[in-house]
């Protein structure tokens, strides 16, 4: 996959490097068989309910989605929260947790997904910074107050057909009004980050201590979010994709793949 020249030279920043900085989009997760909602063909593929409506994912993950339509929105969020749940984190997970701690080289992950899915692999929570939330929290639309709660409750029933929520719609147990995920969506004033504030100061103090080497997988350019943070560390970087492996002008290496064969290739050929 690598010439031998860009090889031996990955190999010496590997050696060189004190620390691994993961970070990940929502690619990661496609070789788990979720959805990377990568343009409309794609989104109204997984949810055909939304494409007979022209519904774009701008317009659905929105707060005034919630005041418009909030079945519909609460039935879209309800299905992947369901969906992110009964998922196994592909094996590629479990190969990088085994192997970082192998390297006995400190890391850190950062991700704007929003499934959890790093967590349920068993990678330490407080080494995990989600820049974009998580759908298994939960917060008040408007919101009342500035507190976020665990989803553990709720219990989604969802009309595939229509993409609408089934049942009572969620609340907020502070003022009763309508609640929602916990996440940053487009043109969204109203997000509460406090938990988000928390890991980003964790992840903060972490790179003080640490020069890492970046592993970047399944991160696009629609949302550069994870793409813009990994390229700083350039040349020290490594971008895993298969669809946008560009590099920035700083430099690193290039995977043209998806997550389990590029973390395959990390495994055998950096030790």
């Amino acid at each position: 996959m690598l010439t031998a020249s860009q090889l031996n030279a990955l190999q010496d920043s590997f050696a060189a490097t004190d620390s691994i900085l993961i970070t990940a989009g929502a690619g990661m997760g496609v070789d788990s068989g979720l959805p990377d909602f990568r343009g409309n063909q794609g989104m109204w593929q997984a949810y055909p309910a939304l494409g007979q409506q022209r519904l774009d994912f701008t317009q659905i993950a929105n707060p005034t989605a919630f005041k418009r339509q909030p079945r519909l929105a609460w039935g879209f969020y309800g299905h992947r929260l369901k969906r992110y749940r009964e998922t196994q984190p592909h094996s590629g997970f479990d190969q990088l947790r085994e192997w970082l701690h192998q390297q006995r080289k400190p890391y850190f992950i950062f991700t704007s997904n929003v499934d959890g899915q790093f967590q349920k692999a068993g990678f330490d929570a407080d080494l995990i910074y989600e820049c974009h939330g998580s759908i298994h929290y939960l917060q008040c639309t408007v919101p009342c107050q500035q507190v976020i709660y665990p989803a553990d409750a709720l219990q989604p029933e969802i009309d595939v057909t229509t993409c609408h929520w089934q049942q009572d719609l969620p609340t907020c147990p502070h003022c009763g009004g309508l609640a929602r995920p916990n996440i940053l969506m487009f043109n969204d004033w109203h997000w509460i980050d406090q938990r988000q504030q928390q890991q980003y100061k964790r992840l903060s103090a972490w790179l003080k201590q640490h020069r890492p080497l970046v592993i970047e997988m399944g991160a696009g350019t629609a949302v550069p979010t994870v793409r813009t943070f990994g390229e700083q560390f350039a040349p020290d970087f490594i971008r895993i994709n298969p669809r946008e492996p560009q590099l920035p002008r700083q430099g690193g290496v290039a995977l043209p793949c998806g997550s389990i064969q590029g973390i395959n290739y990390l495994i055998n050929h950096l030790t």
